[in-house]
This record gives C-alpha cells, structure tokens and sequence, in this order.
C-alpha cells in the first residue's frame, strides 16, 4: 500500500492536531479532529469509529471518549464492540485482530491502536477501527501513525494538566465558602437537633426559584448562601432562642437582631458575599414594607432574599418548635398565598405553589423524624421520564415508602450526573451535582440508619459496613477526578450505576422485615 501524500503535509497534519483546543474538559472533539485529519490521508482506511481508552490507577482500561460508538452507559452487553477489549501496551502505532484483544466479534476485524504516553509512561490508548480489508500498513503510514500517537499524547496530558488546575480552582472556591457554610449550620444545630432545617429550606428555596425560571448561575449562588440566612442566630443566647413560651417585646427585639449580626458576619465585596449577607439580612424584609431590619418593600429586598423567605416560612409553620405545635400542610399553603403581596412577593408564591409537589418530595426527604417502615407516604406523583439513563421501576421497591422514596431520588441525582457528563455540562457542573449526591448519600444512610437501630433490625452491621464501603470508595473516586476527571468522572459513573442496583436488590430489599 502506497501513501500518496508528502512528508511536509503529513507534519502539517500532525501540528493541526498539536495544535487542539485544550481549555475544555472533554475529549470528544480531540477525537473528531483526529478522524477529520485521518480523512485528509487518502491511503488510510480507517472507519468512522473509535475511542480513547485511559488506564485508571489500577491500571485498568476506561473508555473516556468516542466517535461513532455508543457511550458504555447506552451499551449493552451484546452490542458493544470494545466490550472486554484489553491489549498489551504497545511502544509504536500498531493493527491488531479485535478477537486477540478479547473484545465481541463485529464486522470489523482489526482495529489500530494509537499508544499515549507522558515521559514513557504508558496512560492510555487510542482506538480506530480499520476497514477490513486493510491491516498491513507500510512502514511511511506506520511512522506517520506514530507520530500521530505522539501527538495525541501531548494534547491529552495538556488537556489533563488544564483539567487538574481547572478543579484545583474549584477546591479553592469551595474552601472559601465552606467555612461560611459551616457557621450556618452550627447556629442551626442550636435549635434543631437533626440540622435538617437548613437542608430542607436550601432544597425549597432551589425548587422556587427553578419554578420562577431563575438563572444556572442564580439557582447555583442560592443553594451555597441559603444555607447562611439563619447565620446571626449564633449571636443570640440560648434563653431567648429556645425559649418555649412567647417572647417579650424586647426579647423579640433581640430575636430580630439576628439578621443584622448575619449582615456583618457575612460582610464581603465578592459575589457570593454579597448574596449570603443579603439573604441573612433580608429574609425577613416583607413585600408590603412591614418587615424588619430596615422596612424594605418590593423589589428593593433582593429577589434571592425573597425567595428564601417563603421557603424559610413554609418549613418553620410545618415543624414543631419549643413555642409550637407543626402546622398542617393546608393551613401552611393557605396562609402563604394568603400573604402574597402581604409578606412575600407574589410571584414568589406563585413559584411556590407550582413547585409545591416537589417541595413535599424535598420535605419527605430530609424529615427530622425516624422513619417508621409501616408509614404509607402520599406525596404527589413525581414525572415520569423515558429518557432517563437508568430507569427506577417497581421490581426495586423494598416494601418501605420512605426508603422506596430515597431510592427514587438517589435515582435522579445519578440521572442528574450522566447528564453532566453526557451534555459535557463541564467540570463546574459535575463537581456541583457530584457534592448534591454525596451529600444526598450521606443523609439517606443516617435516615436508614436510624430506623434500623429504633426497630433493632439484625442486618445493621452489615448494612453500616456497605454504607463504609460506599463512603470509602466515593472518597477516593473523587480524590481521583481532582488528577484525572476524565477516568474518573466514567469510574463514578459506572460505580454508582452498579452500586444502586446491586445494593437495592441484595441487601436494602431485605429492609422490608420491619414492614411486616
């Protein structure tokens, strides 16, 4: 076989590549530029499919990017063509039989293999199918193939070098608010023993404001600063905050105070500052101006604030408190609408009413209350998607509703990932549902765990010790995604699939006892 095309163009070829896009945190398109340049050579015959393939630290392979193939989550077993292919890394581009690497039998018989390599370090491999009546290569394609390899190698550690800063970055944005973040909760912990109260107002507050069609970038800043409106309660005395009995006028006086002890807490000059001293000092501003600390109206209280006002509202008249009993759901809902234009702006309570199905998810949820397995829930019926990536069905319900419920949701969050990765929402994104699922996983054990102890279930032990396992393997998945995002956001893909159904069916299925 005979190349036709000259040496200069094959290196300007090879720079085109070199020469790739490396600020995103996706391969996809480095491969597609790859095929495009390979289609510029008329002597190769390469198929329109292929991949890039990453060893992850135990050395084994991870697809990470595709081009004419179905990701490994829309794969089945039968119809997967690189399923199981496993070859020895090779020094130079080389053409091997599929069926010598162990992958499914398919019309095509032999694939190239690209090798990547840092430092002569092996890390990967790129994967193009060959059109089958081509599998001898002469000695010019063969070098201009490696040159290729070598290529690929530098753009792909370019890429992985950006991606590591890029959530270095992210480390550090979070470290800055997890510290705010923290006193938010540790004042909550004052007068609510579960903390749930600041989860469960966080997630209302999110559900509003997604019903009002608030910005990514809105609904992002609220879920980190809602969790902080309460933050000057830290500032109060215990014989006030806990008192059971009503509050005298200067007793409330100091009460009211806490939002301005939160301004100043919260005081700062960037955005996320800004947003959370707002949300302390003005959640408990009023629509019609009668509110407190400085008598705002309308739109002059800051729409975040707003928000966060009713969903703070709608939680306090539904929990018991050492001054109340719980108010019922109706008379909740009756006396927020009955406020609109009063205490809360009216399209905020519109938004809440619209969202109201999933705030009684939410409410379920991340309840202060022990589960108690024989309680029959009727919470509205959630949506039903068809284009969810994995599907919840009723052969994975354990008999108990609560638990059924979080299931559900855990469902959702996973589908909320595959989302992230398949859309290439980014590394932000990822990192942003990733923390929700975690955080999800972490309260779902508790809840579980919990009623296991409150009805002396006999698997506890070996329940907690999976839940160990589950919190162990996140924690270095996700120490993992901080060096390679690209193995490890398809690690924690395929993990988290596996987890769910495997744990669901062979150890949380035997929950349903206590039903009983």
């Amino acid at each position: 076989m005979h190349c036709d095309t000259k040496p200069a163009e094959l290196c300007k070829l090879v720079s085109e590549l070199s020469m790739s896009d490396t600020s995103g945190c996706d391969l996809d398109p480095l491969l597609e530029r790859l095929f495009k340049i390979l289609q510029k050579v008329p002597s190769f015959r390469f198929m329109p499919k292929g991949a890039i393939i990453m060893f992850n630290p135990q050395n084994d392979p991870v697809r990470v990017a595709h081009y004419g193939l179905k990701p490994d989550w829309m794969s089945s077993d039968n119809n997967d063509e690189l399923k199981d292919f496993r070859t020895p890394f090779y020094e130079q581009a080389c053409i091997v039989p599929l069926s010598a690497a162990g992958a499914h039998q398919s019309s095509t018989s032999h694939i190239c293999v690209l090798p990547l390599a840092n430092n002569q370090q092996p890390f990967g491999q790129v994967l193009l199918f060959t059109d089958p009546a081509w599998t001898t290569p002469t000695p010019h394609e063969l070098e201009f193939l490696s040159d290729l390899s070598f290529a690929l190698s530098n753009s792909i550690n370019r890429f992985m070098l950006y991606s590591a800063m890029h959530m270095r970055d992210m480390e550090l944005e979070d470290a800055h608010t997890e510290g705010m973040q923290r006193l938010g909760t540790a004042s909550e912990y004052r007068d609510n023993e579960t903390g749930m109260h600041v989860m469960r107002m966080t997630n209302f507050a999110c559900s509003i404001a997604k019903s009002m069609g608030l910005s990514d970038e809105q609904r992002e800043i609220l879920a980190i600063t809602a969790p902080m409106h309460d933050v000057g309660k830290i500032g109060i005395t215990d014989a006030i905050l806990l008192k059971p009995g009503k509050l005298t006028n200067e007793e409330f006086d100091t009460i009211k105070s806490h939002t301005e002890i939160g301004g100043r807490l919260l005081k700062g000059s960037d955005s996320m500052h800004v947003n959370a001293c707002e949300i302390a000092l003005c959640h408990h501003e009023n629509w019609d101006g009668s509110g407190y600390p400085a008598g705002l109206r309308g739109e002059e209280i800051p729409v975040l604030a707003r928000v966060c006002a009713v969903a703070d509202v709608f939680d306090a008249l539904m929990s018991d408190r050492p001054y109340k009993d719980a108010w019922t759901l109706e008379k909740t809902v009756d006396f927020i609408c009955s406020e609109a234009g009063g205490k809360f702006d009216p399209a905020v309570v519109v938004a809440f009413e619209k969202a109201l199905p999933d705030i009684l998810r939410i409410r379920e949820l991340y309840r202060d209350e022990v589960i108690d397995p024989s309680q029959i829930l009727h919470l509205p019926e959630q949506p039903y998607h068809e284009d969810r990536w994995i599907c919840w069905d009723e052969s994975l319900r354990v008999g108990i509703d609560a638990i059924d419920e979080h299931h559900r949701y855990l469902f959702d969050l996973v589908n909320d990932l595959i989302d992230v990765v398949a859309n290439k929402l980014g590394a932000r994104e990822l990192s942003r549902v990733l923390k929700a699922l975690f955080q999800y996983a972490a309260i779902h054990f508790k809840a579980e765990e919990r009623m296991m102890k409150q009805y002396a279930y006999k698997r506890q032990d070996i329940q907690q010790h999976q839940h160990h396992l589950f919190v162990e393997r996140m924690q270095k998945l996700q120490e993992e995604l901080r060096h390679n995002p690209f193995v490890a956001q398809f690690e924690i893909l395929a993990y988290l699939r596996d987890w769910l159904f495997t744990h669901i069916r062979d150890e949380d299925s035997q929950l349903s006892a206590l039903a009983w």
